[in-house]
């Protein structure tokens, strides 16, 4: 399987976009509950995907939080990549510009070779940005089970809807600064904290840095396929010690 060396980036760098919002009924709603799916599922309604989550990412760059899915495929996929630490949302965070792959299965693994592997049943993955003014606050991850490309007018479409679900999610990321419990990831502020907290053991631990001891985590979390807040649980519970693993 291999990744194009720009799979599926818009080719100028730009963000293909229109001035206007949707007029179709299918920009959220500012009182919507991202966890009833509300800010996901008109991409899945409008675009020929088969399931979208949406993402917002924290000031420092590393913690994620999913606030809204249409499936639990979509949502697994928008975890994994924060557990992998790669993919095309990470790649679409730092560019600022949709990242399309249009085939799975032809794509290179050399830019996300653990996740490329990981997700290789599915058939096509788009990550979308969401912008406020001069800043990326997260992303919209869509997947489909068979190949496809998104066509001009459909790209367009993407980063319309995109554009549309900014304002609440940013919302949403604004409340949860204030309010810790708040996202509606049940247990999401608990799963972070044991995160860092298992991260921190493990460097103290390992005598590694606080980089490689998270990616010393997500390598454990991926090789026995569980969630990697499932994994730091066990770390800060004691019952998996990383002097018992290769």
């Amino acid at each position: 399987m291999s990744l194009d060396d720009t799979p599926g980036s818009v080719e100028d760098g730009s963000n293909p976009q229109d001035d206007s919002n949707p007029q179709d009924g299918s920009n959220p709603q500012d009182g919507s509950n991202p966890q009833d799916g509300s800010l996901a599922d008109p991409f899945v309604e409008l675009l020929p995907v088969d399931g979208a989550a949406i993402s917002v990412v924290g000031s420092n760059g590393n913690e994620h939080a999913t606030i809204s899915s249409s499936d639990e495929v979509a949502a697994r996929l928008a975890e994994l990549q924060f557990e992998l630490g790669e993919g095309p949302h990470w790649e679409c965070l730092r560019s600022g510009v949709p990242v399309l792959v249009d085939n799975v299965a032809t794509s290179s693994p050399e830019r996300w070779p653990i996740f490329a592997a990981t997700v290789d049943p599915l058939g096509a993955l788009f990550s979308i940005p969401l912008i406020m003014g001069a800043a990326t606050i997260g992303g919209v991850d869509l997947y489909r089970r068979q190949p496809g490309r998104l066509s001009p007018s459909e790209q367009v479409k993407a980063v319309s809807l995109a554009v549309a679900a900014a304002g609440p999610a940013a919302r949403w990321a604004i409340k949860s600064a204030a309010d810790d419990g708040y996202f509606p990831t049940p247990g999401a502020p608990e799963m972070r904290r044991e995160i860092h907290q298992a991260t921190g053991m493990l460097l103290v631990q390992l005598d590694l840095t606080a980089t490689e001891a998270l990616a010393r985590l997500r390598g454990i979390a991926f090789a026995t396929n569980r969630p990697l807040h499932d994994v730091a649980h066990d770390v800060v519970e004691g019952r998996l010690k990383f002097t018992d693993t290769p």
